[in-house]
């Protein structure tokens, strides 16, 4: 039998059902567990998972300060209009002193809080580079396996490193602004690769043009080199202008999401397939390192092994983490030493 909430009052109806539901209190305690590594989430996702498959997923990164909140909170909108349930996974950074997440996002989301049909959700990376957290792709999980149609992951704005959240959405957005210097370097150094469409927000501000020709100028040169190198596709990434503040430009940047999905699921159904086995592999891949080490670290523990007395012995030079780490895997998967 899954695992039951107990509340007052309650007929004993158990978690999983309680999520394909949509039960929004029960969705939010069982993110938190998540979010928190309790152990019993397990088994419930993996009741879950089967229920999944429905949602829409929408990434969104870009560096600190484009606006990306503004521009969720728009789009929300826009979708909650045309009568979408919409879920937010915004991931804010983490703070130095609790741990926890700086709810900026939530803050310039408020409009949405009593609408029942948008679920909002802060995580904290929690030290977690590539803009994603440990958490996120079991968050999506359930939100899909609630019954909303759109999911918007919102990513913390590392920069260049933030390139995980093409391994969860169909269509991700790279959102800039003009003004910020070296950023369209940056972009071009980094992320060009995996946007799907780019979106120039504040483009009130001066430089806007210049920005969105320059983008443009990039998108040539890359669509250039696939075309030569034969790994071209039928999608050229448009790039939008937004005054997300003013609501400027949304509608087209929804309808430029809405064409990249007709793309995927009437023209390139072989690039949507290779988009959901990325995805699943990169679930899969996080999944076992984190069970791998958990299990580890409960061998380890078993056996009287302090980490931090390994750790200590590491620092003082005593042994490097490399022979140690595949000293202590080899001896519980009992492998003779390779000798490589």
């Amino acid at each position: 039998m899954p695992p039951e909430i107990k509340q007052e009052g309650d007929d004993s109806m158990s978690i999983v059902e309680k999520v394909l539901e949509g039960d929004v209190r029960a969705v939010a305690r069982l993110l938190r567990d998540i979010d928190d590594q309790v152990p019993s989430t397990r088994s419930i996702l993996q009741q879950l998972y089967p229920h999944t498959g429905k949602a829409y997923i929408i990434g969104i990164t870009g560096p600190p300060g484009a606006g990306k909140s503004t521009l969720v909170d728009q789009m929300t909108t826009y979708y909650r209009k045309l009568g979408k349930t919409v879920a937010i996974l915004a991931i804010d950074p983490t703070s130095p002193f609790s741990g926890g997440a700086i709810l900026g996002d939530r803050i310039r989301m408020q409009r949405h809080f009593l609408d029942p049909g948008v679920f909002i959700r802060s995580l904290a990376t929690r030290g977690h580079f590539g803009g994603l957290t440990k958490s996120t792709h079991d968050m999506i999980t359930v939100l899909d396996a609630m019954g909303k149609n759109i999911i918007i992951v919102e990513t913390v704005g590392v920069g260049q490193g933030e390139v995980e959240i093409a391994e969860c959405a169909h269509t991700t957005l790279v959102v800039t602004v003009p003004g910020l210097g070296d950023d369209i370097q940056a972009i071009k150094a980094g992320i060009m690769e995996i946007g799907n469409i780019f979106v120039v927000n504040k483009a009130d501000r001066e430089g806007a043009k210049k920005t969105v020709q320059e983008l443009r100028n990039l998108l040539e040169m890359g669509k250039k080199f696939r075309m030569e190198t034969g790994a071209t596709n039928g999608w050229d990434p448009p790039v939008i202008e937004t005054q997300a503040h003013k609501g400027i430009g949304i509608d087209e940047l929804c309808e430029a999401i809405e064409s990249h999905r007709e793309y995927l699921t009437t023209q390139a159904l072989d690039e949507l397939k290779k988009i959901m086995v990325k995805r699943a592999l990169h679930q899969f891949s996080e999944t076992l390192k984190d069970e791998l080490f958990k299990e580890m670290m409960r061998r380890m523990e078993k056996k009287g092994m302090n980490i931090d007395d390994l750790a200590a012995k590491i620092a003082d030079k005593e042994v490097d983490p490399y022979s140690l780490s595949r000293s202590l895997i080899r001896d519980e998967l009992k492998e003779p030493e390779s000798a490589v």
